[in-house]
């Protein structure tokens, strides 16, 4: 798969501990961000994240700090992949997407366009180092559609609080009628046993644990939030440490957990 050029607008940093917010232009007057948290010595993977709802995070600067929405799991849980030696890069909607993103949108061909050119980017940054698509609820969406379009430019591709269903709204397809067997790279899924949104539910997970890795997790804290945001089970409260740690296991070709209690 040919990845499309990447044309470096800015870098603001160096940043605290090495963490970057870089820019790229990716369309004709459009621009895509993200943030790549500290390196690790010896980075084993790279991970992009892709945050839920309307996939933005405010990505920004101020007083000289990257500052951006913290609460989604993969954005709070970017420590736990930099400490087992896979690189953090989360991604924010688009400058023409400062809304957020809809599924018609993540499905697209301007989001490919979008995240081809971040790719390329680590690509340079980290040559042979393996790469893999992470995405969380409505983030998923984009992760399932960019791993089916990337194919062999991406090692694999995680989906967790998968969004199975459709919503109720225009643009909220979610991965409704996917055909997950057009990722052609290893795909691997995350769910929480009591997620209780209705649009991830972990009947359709279980569904297609005879054709692919799962990694079904139980417990946490109790929700702070309501059941399809992030302080509940749909984000792992409480169980970020040993979800990502099955996560990174899987991607480095380790043993790994599939029930987390």
């Amino acid at each position: 798969m040919r990845l499309l050029p990447a044309f470096v607008l800015g870098i603001v940093a160096p940043l605290a501990l090495g963490q970057e917010i870089v820019t790229l232009q990716t369309r004709p007057g459009v621009t895509q961000s993200y943030f790549l948290a500290r390196v690790p010595g010896n980075p084993q993977a790279i991970a992009i994240l892709f945050p839920g709802g309307g996939g933005s995070i405010r990505l920004r600067m101020e007083d000289g700090r990257a500052r951006f929405s913290p609460n989604n799991f993969l954005v709070r849980s970017r420590a736990e992949f930099v400490n087992r030696g896979v690189v953090a890069a989360i991604v924010d909607a688009p400058s023409d997407q400062p809304s957020g993103m809809d599924d018609t949108f993540r499905l697209g061909e301007q989001h490919y366009a979008d995240i081809a050119a971040v790719v390329t980017d680590l690509r340079k940054r980290l040559p042979g180092v393996r790469l893999f698509l992470v995405g969380t609820s409505r983030g998923t969406v984009s992760a399932a559609s960019l791993g089916r379009r990337l194919d062999s430019a991406v090692d694999g591709t995680v989906l967790t609080a998968t969004l199975f269903l459709a919503g109720r709204k225009l643009g909220q397809q979610g991965l409704s009628g996917f055909d997950f067997p057009t990722i052609k790279s290893p795909l691997l899924f995350a769910h929480h046993r009591h997620d209780g949104c209705a649009y991830t539910p972990y009947r359709e997970a279980a569904r297609l644990a005879d054709k692919y890795p799962l990694v079904s997790v139980s417990g946490g804290l109790p929700a702070k939030s309501e059941p399809c945001e992030a302080l509940s089970e749909h984000g792992f409260l409480g169980k970020e440490t040993e979800t990502v740690e099955a996560i990174v296991n899987w991607m480095l070709k380790k043993p790994f957990t599939r029930e987390i209690e």
